[in-house]
C-alpha cells in the first residue's frame, strides 16, 4: 500500500455560480484521482485560480488572485472565463502573468487535469488505474460542493446563442449546449439523496435549454423526457417533493413558453420565484442591447404571471447608463420598475467590456451620470421592495435554515421561497418562544413574520 500523502492541489474559485460548477468539477475529478484538496495555498503542490472575466472589476480581482497564489506558491493553473480573453491576439492572463503553468478557458475539465497530470504527477492507486475513464463515472452524480450541505447550485447548460451587444459571454463560454436531460436528472437525485434541500437551477438561458438539440426526447428512469424547460421542471419538483425539497429557478429569459411553467409554481411543485434578466425597459434601448425579449410585452407577461401564480416572486437585474441612454429612456425605466413591482432589483452602472460590440456605440455617458443613475434607480427599487416586504408582516412562511448558533437558542438566520442565497434578503429569525423549539443548519422551519428589517424580515419561529 502507498502511504505518501497525497498531492495538495490549493484552490481559488471566483465569479458566478455558474462558474462555481465549474470548480465543483474540477475538485471532484481531483479527488477521484487521489489528490487532496484546499481552499488555501498553504502547503500546496501546486494552486488553480478559477476565474470571472466578465467586467473590469471581475477581471482585476481574477488578475490580482493570479498573482498572490503566483507571490504565494509559484506554481499555478488558470482556468475558467478570464483564461479565454485576448488582448489582441495575445493571452490576456498570459500577457499579464507569464510565469503560470497553464491557461484555460471555461467549462474545461478534462483540460486543467491534463495541466495538473504535466506537473504534478497523479498518485498510484492499483485499485482505479487500470478502470477507463474515471471521470465518466461522475457524470449526474452529486460531487464535491463549494455552497453549505443544504443548497446546490444544478448547471443544465453551457453556453448563448444570444448576442447581446453589452455582453462577451458567448466569445468565453461558447453557444448553447444543453446537457442531456437524463444527465441532470440523475444529478439532481443525488443532490436530494445527499442531503441537499435547496436546487438551484442555473446556465446563462435557462429558457433556452433544449434549443440546441430540437428538444429532443432523452430517457431518465426507463421513461421519456424532452429535453425542454417544462418537462425538465416538472421532474425537478416530482423529485423535490419527494425529498420535502426547494426547486428555485434563475437565468429565466421573459419567452412566452415560461408561461408554461407558472401552473407548477402555483401548485407548489417548485417555488413561485423567478430570476428574469430584464437588463431594461426601454424599447430602444433594448434594441441597441441587441436584447431577445421585447420590453413592451414584460409588463403583460408579469401580469399574467401574477394571475396564474398571485405567490410569484420576481428578482431582475438592470443596466443603468447604456450608451445612448437618454433621461426620458431612463426615466421609461424607472416607471417600469414601479409598475412591473419587481421584488429584488439589482443594477450595475454600465461598464464598458473589451471586445463588445456596445463600446461602439454613439453616446457613451460620463461615468459619473452612470454612478448617479444607478443609485437613483436602487432608491426606487428599495421603495418597491420594501413595500412588497411589508405586505408579509403577519403571514407565516417556511423558512429554511442557514445560520442557527446553539441550535437556535438566540435565533438564527434563514431564507423563505422569495429569497436565494447570497443575492436576495434573509429572514432574521428571533429567539423562538418554546424552550423545546430547536433551529438546525439545513432544516425547516415555519416562522410568523414580524416586522421588516431592511431588505430583510423578521421571524419569530412558531
Amino acid at each position: 500500500m502507498n502511504t505518501a500523502a497525497a498531492p495538495k492541489i490549493g484552490f481559488v474559485s471566483l465569479g458566478c455560480p455558474k462558474a462555481l460548477t465549474d470548480s465543483e468539477l474540477i475538485l471532484t475529478q481531483l479527488a477521484a484521482e487521489g489528490y487532496a484538496t484546499s481552499k488555501t495555498m498553504d502547503g500546496a503542490d501546486l494552486v488553480i485560480v478559477n476565474t470571472c472575466g466578465f467586467i473590469d472589476d471581475a477581471v482585476k480581482e481574477s488578475l490580482d488572485a493570479i498573482g498572490d497564489a503566483l507571490a504565494e506558491n509559484g506554481r499555478v493553473i488558470v482556468t475558467g472565463c478570464l483564461g479565454a480573453r485576448k488582448d489582441g491576439e495575445a493571452n490576456l492572463v498570459r500577457q499579464v502573468h507569464p510565469k503560470v503553468l497553464a491557461v484555460t478557458g471555461p467549462h474545461a475539465t478534462q483540460e486543467v487535469m491534463d495541466a495538473v497530470h504535466a506537473h504534478v504527477p497523479k498518485p498510484h492507486d492499483p485499485f482505479v488505474d487500470l478502470v477507463p475513464a474515471l471521470r465518466e463515472q461522475f457524470r449526474g452524480e452529486a460531487g464535491i460542493k463549494l455552497t453549505p450541505r443544504h443548497y446546490a447550485y444544478l448547471k443544465i447548460s453551457e453556453g448563448c446563442n444570444h448576442r447581446c451587444t453589452f455582453c462577451i459571454i458567448p466569445s468565453l463560454r461558447g453557444d448553447l449546449v444543453s446537457r442531456p436531460v437524463g444527465e441532470v436528472l440523475s444529478e439532481a437525485r443525488a443532490l436530494f439523496e445527499s442531503g441537499v434541500k435547496e436546487l438551484l437551477v442555473i446556465s446563462q438561458d435557462t429558457s433556452a435549454y433544449g434549443v440546441d438539440v430540437k428538444y429532443r426526447t432523452g430517457f431518465w428512469d426507463g421513461r421519456p423526457v424532452k429535453t425542454k424547460l417544462y418537462d425538465l421542471v416538472a421532474a425537478l419538483g416530482e423529485l423535490a417533493q419527494a425529498h420535502g425539497a426547494w426547486v428555485r429557478l434563475h437565468y429565466v429569459y421573459p419567452y412566452p413558453h415560461v408561461d408554461e411553467i407558472l401552473p407548477l409554481m402555483a401548485e407548489g411543485r417548485v417555488l413561485p420565484y423567478l430570476d428574469v434578466p430584464f437588463q431594461h425597459a426601454h424599447p430602444d434601448v433594448l434594441r441597441r442591447m441587441k436584447r431577445p425579449a421585447s420590453g413592451e410585452k414584460n409588463l403583460e407577461r408579469l401580469a399574467r404571471w401574477r394571475e396564474i401564480c398571485p405567490q410569484l416572486v420576481v428578482r431582475s437585474t438592470f443596466i443603468a447608463g447604456f450608451p445612448g441612454e437618454t433621461e426620458e429612456e431612463f426615466a421609461y425605466l424607472l416607471d417600469f420598475l414601479r409598475e412591473a413591482r419587481i421584488d429584488r432589483a439589482g443594477c450595475f452602472a454600465y461598464s464598458p467590456v473589451d471586445g463588445a460590440l456596445a463600446n461602439e456605440l454613439p453616446g457613451a455617458l460620463p461615468d459619473e451620470l452612470r454612478e448617479e443613475r444607478r443609485a437613483r434607480f436602487m432608491a426606487v427599487a428599495e421603495q418597491v421592495s420594501t413595500a412588497k416586504l411589508a405586505e408579509r408582516v403577519g403571514a407565516e412562511m417556511q423558512v429554511l435554515i442557514d445560520s442557527a448558533p446553539a441550535l437556535g437558542r438566540k435565533g438564527g438566520v434563514g431564507r423563505s421561497y422569495a429569497d436565494a442565497p447570497e443575492i436576495d434578503g434573509t429572514v432574521r429569525l428571533l429567539p423562538p418562544q418554546k424552550a423545546s423549539k430547536t433551529l438546525k443548519v439545513g432544516e425547516f422551519t415555519r416562522a410568523r413574520i414580524v416586522a421588516v428589517d431592511g431588505h430583510d424580515l423578521v421571524g419569530l419561529p412558531i
